[in-house]
């Protein structure tokens, strides 16, 4: 823990007083050198907005994107400014993050949120854009099969959010009790202890947050079929890129999302996010916290 000055608030950005953050597993891959990551972390919040530009942002419960574009280089202009090549990143490339008292973020990156939503829910945003990025990503055909690999809390974001939008969803992990979640909205669960079924499903969401996740997602995919790779893992993942080529598999990178079908699941109350929540505790206990976040078992751990 450091004592910091309050922000300085540039024109344009907002300076934003923290009301909730949640730790995910990309937190813990920086503490592990992910990225050479150095400063404050937290990318997922819900904030109040303290100064802004504009008047009707003062007072008001938000919550933000995460990439900080440039606005005018070309992927900017093509409405790409989640890839610009001179961003920053909340908490995970050159800007301090939400693991702090006060933050400061672009006016346009921020989202009002509803007096309806609850902040517990609405701190879920950031991740569950994560999960709907994959339907912005790969043309799905209507009820299509899919497999989700990992039982970890954006594994189950993935799961439920496909399953709300009526696909259907096998997904594997290694804890009952947290395949209980998904199981209970619907999705059907298996608990893997080894073995998974081999080259049965047209399209796999990797979401393990391990090396290892990635090989079984291989070899879990049909000729022609499609891996969605979501996990962050610091270090170098080691795949046999043979069958890849051979089966001709689509392997597809995702990462950040559009925030609007996120929000739009948690106000219509579709996503059970509360089921995720494994403790809360204050932003002085962050360091506890941080260790409670990477036991096993743990799903999301909040920091007010």
């Amino acid at each position: 823990m450091r004592d910091r000055p309050r922000p300085h608030r540039h024109e344009g950005f907002a300076l934003i007083r923290l009301l909730c953050a949640g730790i995910c597993n990309t937190d813990l891959e920086l503490q592990r050198g992910y990225y050479g990551f150095a400063g404050t972390p937290g990318h997922e919040f819900v904030g109040e907005v303290i100064e802004a530009d504009s008047p009707g942002l003062v007072g008001r419960r938000v919550a933000g994107e995460i990439n900080l574009a440039c606005g005018g280089c070309d992927w900017c202009r093509r409405g790409l400014g989640r890839h610009c090549p001179r961003r920053t990143v909340l908490g995970i490339v050159k800007h301090p993050g939400a693991f702090s008292e006060y933050l400061t973020l672009p006016e346009r990156n921020l989202h009002m949120l509803p007096d309806s939503l609850p902040t517990e829910r609405a701190v879920f945003a950031e991740p569950l854009a994560a999960a709907c990025e994959i339907l912005d990503q790969v043309a799905l055909p209507c009820s299509a099969q899919v497999a989700v690999l990992g039982d970890g809390k954006l594994g189950l974001l993935i799961a439920l959010v496909l399953n709300a939008y009526g696909y259907r969803v096998h997904q594997f992990g290694r804890h009952a009790e947290k395949l209980q979640i998904a199981n209970r909205a619907g999705v059907a669960t298996e608990t893997t202890r080894g073995a998974f079924p081999e080259m049965a499903y047209d399209w796999v969401v990797d979401a393990t947050g391990s090396a290892e996740g990635l090989r079984q997602a291989v070899g879990m995919t049909r000729p022609r079929g499609t891996v969605i790779m979501k996990s962050t893992v610091h270090g170098l993942a080691g795949v046999d890129t043979a069958p890849i080529i051979v089966n001709e598999i689509t392997m597809v990178g995702s990462r950040c999302g559009r925030f609007e079908p996120a929000l739009d699941l948690l106000n219509r109350n579709l996503i059970p996010v509360e089921e995720m929540i494994s403790e809360q505790l204050p932003l002085a206990d962050a360091p506890r916290a941080f260790e409670r976040a990477a036991q096993k078992g743990v799903l999301k751990v909040l920091l007010r």
